[in-house]
């Protein structure tokens, strides 16, 4: 018989102590904190696809559970000559404040002590990574849903096999023609340039689903990413740009598949964005921490500290700004027959 011998890195298992807050059994160090947290915040942010287009505000420490984002209003037109020697007058700027409630969200990984005894892997670092990514998908959704309830949509329209189109007036008149298409596109960049929306560094933005970039980058006017921009320049699931949009691609582009939508048939929901058309709060400055309670820490509730638990804890909301600068495209196509809610 052969006898199998493990050298384990016992320092690996070491039991982390906890967390951000102050709490009893909670003596986590600075630097291990510092770790842990930026961790998670990593693992989060490549997945607020979301997040990336609105203004960015941190959440106050004891500011209450309200945050405000700022819409300025353009001056009128000048049209009236100067008069020599009189000083016209002037302007004031006129600022709106738009105000939001935050809400806290979160969750936990629970551990046994028998795993923390006989696992390979860094317990708490692989679920600190595990919480992010959850963490991530969860508050880039809460972005997502708000911006889809804006009012400013456009459907796609039927195309014919003779290549005519049919406008669509409602979500429910949809169907798998009505693809997502550079005319379209074309469509809502006009509208968005109607309603004197600024673009975002030279182009409008466009959060769009796989299933409808398959569609779309198969037009000979469709141009990868790797074409116009260094990588460095990219936005976080970027692929490529046409008719002035560049396109973001993400699995949680909003799909839509209820009462509301043609029967049996998915919807997908694109989003094309201008400059300041929403706010999002930050996740860091406070919108996000790790908690990691040790082994024993709960007391008489674990009286034989056979458990720990690695969660995340965050504070977010997100608001539209200016509902015309925000255009909710609504589409079907090939793949509308097994797509499913998401």
């Amino acid at each position: 018989m052969i006898t199998k011998i493990y050298l384990l890195n016992l320092q690996l298992f070491a039991v982390i102590n906890a967390t951000t807050s102050a709490s009893v059994g909670n003596d986590l160090s600075v630097e291990n904190k510092t770790y842990y947290d930026m961790t998670l915040i990593e693992e989060a942010q490549a997945e607020l696809i979301h997040d990336q287009f609105g203004q960015k505000k941190p959440i106050p420490a004891g500011g209450g559970k309200r945050i405000e984002f700022r819409k300025f209003s353009p001056l009128p037109k000048a049209l009236t000559p100067l008069t020599e020697g009189v000083t016209p007058e002037g302007n004031k700027l006129n600022v709106t404040a738009i105000y939001a409630n935050i809400s806290q969200y979160g969750s936990f990984i629970e551990y046994t002590d028998m795993l923390d005894l006989t696992a390979i892997d860094n317990i708490v670092l692989e679920a600190t990574k595990v919480n992010g990514r959850q963490a991530g998908v969860t508050l880039d959704s809460i972005t997502r849903n708000i911006l889809q309830s804006g009012t400013n949509v456009t459907y796609c329209p039927k195309i014919g096999a003779d290549g005519a189109e049919t406008a669509v007036t409602s979500r429910k008149n949809l169907d798998k023609t009505c693809n997502l298409t550079v005319k379209t596109v074309q469509k809502v960049v006009a509208k968005l340039r109607a309603n004197n929306a600024k673009t975002i560094n030279g182009d409008y933005v466009a959060i769009i689903h796989p299933y409808v970039a398959y569609q779309l980058m198969r037009d000979p006017e469709w141009i990868d990413a790797h074409k116009y921009a260094q990588p460095e320049n990219l936005y976080k699931g970027e692929i490529g740009k046409i008719a002035g949009v560049r396109f973001v691609q993400t699995s949680e582009a909003l799909i839509l598949k209820d009462d509301t939508c043609p029967t049996d048939l998915a919807v997908f929901c694109s989003l094309f964005i201008a400059d300041n058309a929403y706010g999002t709060t930050e996740i860091t400055g406070g919108g996000l921490q790790t908690i990691v309670k040790q082994l024993g820490s709960a007391g008489s509730a674990d009286p034989i500290n056979q458990r720990a638990t690695i969660g995340w804890k965050a504070t977010k909301t997100a608001e539209i700004l200016v509902d015309s600068y925000l255009v909710r495209v609504e589409s079907c196509g090939e793949f509308s027959d097994s797509a499913q809610a998401n």
